[in-house]
């Protein structure tokens, strides 16, 4: 059945028409039974996730605070639409209205995911605000401000995740086959000049990602992170969201498939991953590891170094890396 786009959202995203039937998704949903969570799911690529776990069989909890995308003011109407829209796909869906990096509405939307539905299997974590400076030019509030709702906005709600998942592991005695997926960003990964707090943040959220996936392991949850590039609202807080939103190859459901794919069971077996997604490719990008190496015997010295300085940097530059956005 066709998806039937709707003029009157904002940028980016698109209305999806009812459930299809051409793989079975109606009996054979990769989702069928279970319950997740999706934070900042009101809009852009939190909606497309909402929407595609719907579309798969889940259960969704949409939570959203409804802020503009500075993080300013607060709004119900747009986890309200999501949730009407999962609703007309035939699935089942309620709304949070939380601030996901409050300590007490983290621990409330997880509460409400197995109160309205009998139990947590996935985590999106997605929720983020824009407020780009120069570092100079930089205020504490800006700074502070995005580092809370990205960098604590996704542990908050993974630590009430993972202590649920923890204890039903205990309690069982089996994994639980469950799965949290963070949203990085290639800000984070290599460093966008007039995004210090964001690119913290996000550099952060990959990070955190690696030590969850190391300590959830035993529980039977897998924890993974996308870096997506799409054209959403948060690009017209910095003037190209309305000038992209018709690039395909910024569609929010690209970087929405790859955070579904890597919750469903298809990705059994993947974890402490980070996947750059857009349009047109993706990519496994690693973490920090060894470029070169010098060794010695003694103590390091400064002369010392000095003297290994052509060593270290051999066929290198050593200055900062470009930013990298495109193919390998």
């Amino acid at each position: 059945m066709a998806r039937v786009a709707n003029a009157s959202l904002a940028s980016g995203e698109r209305a999806l028409g009812p459930i299809s039937t051409h793989r079975g998704y109606e009996t054979m949903g990769l989702f069928d039974g279970k319950v997740a969570v999706v934070t900042g799911s009101g809009r852009g690529i939190g909606r497309a996730e909402a929407l595609l776990l719907a579309r798969e069989g889940a259960k969704v909890v949409v939570n959203d605070l409804g802020g503009s995308g500075a993080g300013e003011g607060a709004d119900q109407t747009p986890a309200q639409q999501v949730v009407d829209e999962i609703k007309a796909l035939g699935s089942d869906a309620v709304a949070n209205y939380e601030d996901c990096s409050s300590w007490s509405g983290a621990e409330g939307m997880i509460n409400q995911a197995v109160e309205a539905f009998g139990g947590l299997d996935v985590l999106i974590c997605n929720a983020g605000i824009l407020r780009d400076k120069m570092s100079f030019n930089m205020s504490e509030e800006e700074f502070d401000s995005v580092i809370r709702v990205h960098l604590k906005g996704h542990f908050a709600p993974s630590h009430f995740a993972g202590r649920y998942w923890r204890e039903k592991a205990k309690s069982t005695g089996e994994p639980t086959g469950a799965a949290i997926v963070m949203t990085s960003s290639e800000a984070g990964l290599y460093g966008n000049a007039g995004q210090t707090n964001y690119a913290a943040a996000k550099a952060g959220i990959a990070s955190m990602m690696i030590v969850l996936a190391r300590e959830l392991e035993r529980s039977g949850v897998r924890v993974n992170a996308i870096a997506p590039v799409a054209a959403t609202r948060l690009l017209g807080t910095v003037g190209s969201g309305e000038e992209l939103a018709n690039n395909p190859a910024l569609s929010p459901e690209n970087p929405a498939a790859g955070a579904v794919w890597l919750a469903s069971p298809l990705a059994d077996g993947i974890t402490g991953q980070v996947l750059k997604i857009m349009g047109g490719f993706a990519q496994i990008v690693e973490n920090w590891t060894p470029a070169t190496q010098v060794e010695t015997d003694e103590i390091w010295t400064i002369e010392a170094l000095d003297k290994a300085k052509g060593e270290l940097f051999a066929g290198r530059s050593t200055g900062v890396r470009p930013f990298t956005t495109g193919k390998i």
